[in-house]
Order: structure tokens, then C-alpha cells, then sequence
């Protein structure tokens, strides 16, 4: 992929406001407190967990601390269900959100009216360094409802006083005719469903009719490949947001206009990185998972809560001067991760060796198989413009990547199913007990 040209002065970098220092090590320390001492008064279920892990809250002191307080899961939330975790009287629930549930039950997640007023501003603030402002009309093209993304990204949108077009997913002439008729000039969906706009837009040659300059694009991980096709083919500079359900939602950080790391909101969250095998933290620099401690969650605080996401923490501060920590992109999750021939295979692997092929669009999906019943097969399909003997070097090159000898097959491009929600890039198709008797 070429590099992408921008028609439009590119977005300023943030700057540090007095609203948006960066919160001292105190304040950090505070809230840390303040979030033990919440869960363990108001909730059973948190109460019996630190009291199983020996912790007395009036002993935290704060962030120093953190390494002593137990990890919580997802798995967690489940077990609780429905709202087990609730810290605030179910009178004062305002709100209540869902995950997917594409893993298992639904998460169902609550929130008092400062936690929706927080979410907001949290929001508002990822607008802002997307460049954002009163003058813009932002169609959201993601999911309301249970799903936290529609109502997040409206809200936000609402704060910083642009307009808002709330279309949701799917339909793609209504997309567009909004886009036309209204002057859309910012769009928010996932990657997938902003891949599948992109080219719709691109093959009807519309580009020029419309008044796009910026996407705001998350809820998946997304590699550089497909961000450089987004950008090139509807000619706006595109940004990465970050969030999940159990965190009040998308707006937990965004990256900026030197899209190198995403920020994250430090006087909301404290970000660790561990070793997800030895569950000890990480220095910055290192991969590991993302495990978060709210500061500030009323309904449903969150204590050393593992994302299952993967990422490292920047040491240095960021060259646009914003006074908040960053996160590398989503590598992906600790588990998507599968065994194949002993050997574990991640989509990351797959997306960052794709990237470097000119000829190669950004789709692919993974196919796992056993098909004379004793060995593994793996292969890539990816889109492209390459022959068969492209194939084989990008087949040669995964092997190097992965450790693992796999199949690629380059497909034209529109032929992988494109979705409205998250992309599936790995398809196994091996019996549960040959996909778990392969180490």
C-alpha cells in the first residue's frame, strides 16, 4: 500500500489543558483507595474476594499496592450474574450494558448517572483528539442497544456539541445517502464495516461527492494494512479507539495525530501490563495483557480487571504534548491464540506479514483443518492482486513469522464475507479433541 495523502490539513496534536493535566501521583493513589474501599463495602461479592486474598482496604495505600490486590476476569462477571458486582443500590442503577456474548453468556455491566457523565466526557475527550468540534457531523454505524458502542459514541459526540447522525450498523444505502445528503465529515464503525463502506464508496465513485475527513474506528483489532486501505480509499485520516464493555465502554484512550500508541486516560484508569502465564507486571516496552483498576466507577468498580487484550506501555511521553500514558494498538488477545502442531498462531502474526505486501489487500482469514484426521492444515486466504507465485513467498514468509508451515491462497479482493460487526479471521474447523491435542 502506498502512502495515503490527506486532502485536508491534518488534525492538530493535543495539547495539555489545564482541564486535561496529567492527575498526580496522589490523586492516582486516592482513587485507587476509594475503589477498594467501594467495592468491598458494596458489594458481597467483592468483599469475599479480598477477604480470600487477605486484603484489609483500610491498608491500601495505593498504587504502589496493586501487585497485592487479587485479578478479576470476565469469567468473574459471569459467575456474578447478573449484577453480583453492583456497588451502588440497584434504585440507583441508571443504566445497564451487555457484551456480545459471542464467548458465552452476555457480561451485563451497570452504571450510576456519574459513571454515564464520566463516560461522556471520557468520550468527548477522544473526539477532541480526533479533531472534533461543534462544526461536525459524525454518523455513528455501530450497534445501540445492549451493546455500549451506539450509545457511547453518541453521547460523546453529543458533548462536544457536533451533530450527531446515529444510522447504526448494516445498510449500506442509507449509509451512504446520509453521507451524501447530509454532509457527513466524520463516520464511526468498526474496521470491518468501515472496510466494507470503503469500498462500496470507491467503486461507485462517490468519494468526491462526499464531505468525509476523519473515521473514528475501533471495537476490533485492526492492523496497518487495513487502516492504510480505509484512509486511501475514502481519503480521510482515521483514528483508533480503544474501550470494552466492562470499562463503561469505547473511550477508554484514542490515539492521536502522530497515530503512535493510543492514550489512555489516566485520571480514570491505571493501566498494567503482565506476563499472562506468570501474571507478574511488566516494564514498558515488554507485550503483555492489559489489566486495568478504575479510579472513578461507581456502579461497577473494577480491580485489577484482565482485558485478555495485548499490548506494552510507552516509557517516553508522546511528541504531540498530551500528558497521557499510551498503550501500543491491540496486538490482538491472549485468547485468540491457537495451537497448531504444537506451536502457537496468533492473527497478529498473520496481519503484520501481510502488511508488507504491496499487492495484498487488508482481508484475510485463517482456516484450520485436520483433514486426513492426523496433522494439521493451515491456510491463509488472503485478498490480493498477486498470482500463485506471490502465494509461495507469502507463504514462506509466515512460515519464518509463525514457525509453522502453512497454505496461501490470494483470493480476489471482495471475496472474504465482510461484516457490520467483528471480522472472523480464524475459522477452526478441527474436532474439539484434535484442536486441544496439538501440544
Amino acid at each position: 500500500m502506498g502512502r495515503v495523502t490527506v486532502r485536508h490539513e491534518p488534525t492538530p496534536a493535543p495539547r495539555a489543558r489545564a482541564a486535561e493535566s496529567s492527575p498526580a501521583r496522589e490523586a492516582i493513589d486516592a482513587g485507587i483507595r476509594e475503589t477498594v474501599e467501594k467495592a468491598y463495602e458494596g458489594s458481597e461479592w467483592w468483599r469475599a474476594r479480598l477477604d480470600d486474598a487477605g486484603v484489609d482496604p483500610s491498608s491500601v495505600r495505593g498504587r504502589a499496592d496493586l501487585p497485592l490486590l487479587p485479578f478479576s476476569t470476565k469469567q468473574d462477571l459471569r459467575d456474578a450474574y447478573p449484577l453480583g458486582w453492583a456497588t451502588i443500590p440497584h434504585r440507583d442503577i441508571r443504566r445497564v450494558h451487555a457484551s456480545s456474548g459471542t464467548t458465552g453468556k452476555r457480561t451485563l455491566c451497570a452504571y450510576s448517572a456519574r459513571d454515564l457523565q464520566d463516560w461522556a466526557d471520557q468520550f468527548a475527550r477522544c473526539y477532541r483528539y480526533a479533531g472534533v468540534t461543534e462544526a461536525d457531523k459524525v454518523q455513528v454505524m455501530v450497534g445501540f442497544g445492549l451493546w455500549t458502542a451506539g450509545s457511547g459514541f453518541q453521547a460523546g459526540a453529543e458533548r462536544v456539541g457536533a451533530t450527531v447522525v446515529p444510522t447504526g450498523p448494516g445498510n449500506i444505502e442509507l449509509q451512504l445517502d446520509m453521507m451524501r445528503d447530509l454532509g457527513t465529515t466524520t463516520i464511526c464503525a468498526t474496521s470491518s464495516f468501515a472496510l466494507l463502506i470503503a469500498e462500496e464508496i470507491a467503486s461507485r465513485g462517490m468519494r468526491d461527492s462526499l464531505q468525509l475527513r476523519r473515521g473514528i474506528i475501533g471495537s476490533e483489532r485492526w492492523g496497518s494494512g487495513m487502516r492504510s486501505r480505509i484512509d486511501e480509499l475514502l481519503n480521510i485520516e482515521s483514528f483508533d479507539i480503544y474501550g470494552l464493555t466492562e470499562l463503561y465502554g469505547p473511550g477508554v484512550g484514542i490515539d492521536c495525530s502522530r497515530h503512535d500508541g493510543i492514550h489512555v486516560w489516566s485520571d480514570y484508569y491505571v493501566v498494567e501490563i503482565i506476563d499472562p502465564e506468570t501474571l507478574e507486571p511488566l516494564p514498558a516496552g515488554q507485550e503483555g495483557e492489559i489489566v486495568v483498576t478504575t479510579l472513578r466507577k461507581e456502579a461497577m468498580p473494577l480491580i485489577r480487571y484482565r482485558t485478555r487484550d495485548r499490548s506494552w506501555l510507552y516509557e517516553e511521553p508522546c511528541s504531540c504534548g498530551s500528558p497521557f500514558p499510551r498503550i501500543g494498538r491491540i496486538l490482538g488477545r491472549t485468547d485468540d491464540v491457537v495451537k497448531v502442531r504444537g506451536v502457537a498462531i496468533a492473527p497478529a502474526q498473520v496481519d503484520s506479514v501481510l502488511s508488507t505486501f504491496e499487492e495484498l489487500g487488508p482481508e484475510y482469514q485463517i482456516r484450520i483443518s485436520r483433514p486426513d484426521g492426523r496433522r494439521d492444515q493451515v491456510v491463509v486466504l488472503v485478498e490480493g492482486d498477486g498470482d500463485a507465485s506471490a502465494g509461495t513467498v507469502v507463504a514462506e514468509r509466515l512460515r519464518e513469522a509463525m514457525g509453522v508451515r502453512v497454505e496461501v491462497e490470494i483470493v480476489s479482493y471482495g471475496t472474504l464475507p465482510r461484516s457490520e460487526g467483528k471480522s472472523r479471521r480464524v475459522v477452526d474447523e478441527r474436532s474439539p479433541e484434535d484442536a486441544g491435542n496439538v501440544s
